[in-house]
């Protein structure tokens, strides 16, 4: 099933509420990009915000912890109301013990790598996790190009991972090069620009998840 998670990092943050407000019956999910200036060059939403728009909001809330140290903050977000808490295999925090604390919690768990990254560092979590999340940017900022060097992880994850367990991408995303990224074996597709940088991201939304539905899954 392919899902579409705006990513609020390109929302306009003077009028957070009001965007989400608009596509989220549209979407599958929000996908919530959390970064502490350390493990990335830059800082973004924290558990504030999360909490603040769980108030408002019955999406999934995909929460991606691009920080040195998601140990500490997994519990946060998790009460904070996030349902998917992502870390990256990349951290100096045991992964395995960061999986294991969100589904003691009734969280699903994912594993994010970045584009240069191989696919076979995660092969041990497998069995533990609900999703992958394939960057298909170097993280820290939005707007970036695709790397290409990610595309060809996609085959050996899916592979990985079987057909029942979600492949997200993120990272230079729209909706005119979805497609290859299902052809790849993605289902998860994050966008951010894409979406919120878009005239109208409903439409891009439509699109996007037009053109990825459309392509035969491997």
């Amino acid at each position: 099933m392919i899902k579409i998670a705006p990513s609020l990092l390109a929302a306009n943050v003077a009028r957070l509420g009001e965007e989400v407000k608009r596509i989220e019956s549209y979407a599958d999910m929000l996908h919530v990009d959390v970064m502490d200036g350390h493990f990335v060059p830059n800082i973004s939403f924290g558990v504030p915000v999360v909490a603040g728009l769980r108030k408002a909001l019955d999406l999934c809330f995909d929460v991606h912890l691009m920080i040195t140290h998601p140990l500490q903050y997994i519990e946060k977000f998790a009460n904070a109301g996030a349902d998917i808490i992502t870390v990256h295999i990349e951290s100096p925090d045991d992964t395995a013990e960061c999986v294991r604390l969100i589904k003691s919690l009734g969280k699903k768990a994912g594993v994010a790598l970045n584009p240069d990254t191989s696919p076979q560092r995660l092969a041990h979590l497998v069995g533990g996790i609900d999703m992958v999340l394939q960057m298909t940017v170097f993280p820290g900022f939005g707007g970036q190009s695709m790397e290409e060097q990610a595309l060809g992880n996609l085959p050996v994850l899916r592979e990985m991972l079987g057909k029942d367990k979600d492949l997200q991408v993120d990272g230079g995303i729209y909706a005119d090069n979805c497609a290859e990224l299902v052809r790849l074996g993605a289902n998860v597709i994050v966008s951010g620009t894409g979406i919120f940088g878009q005239p109208d991201p409903v439409d891009a939304i439509v699109k996007l998840k037009n053109n990825a539905s459309a392509v035969v899954q491997p």
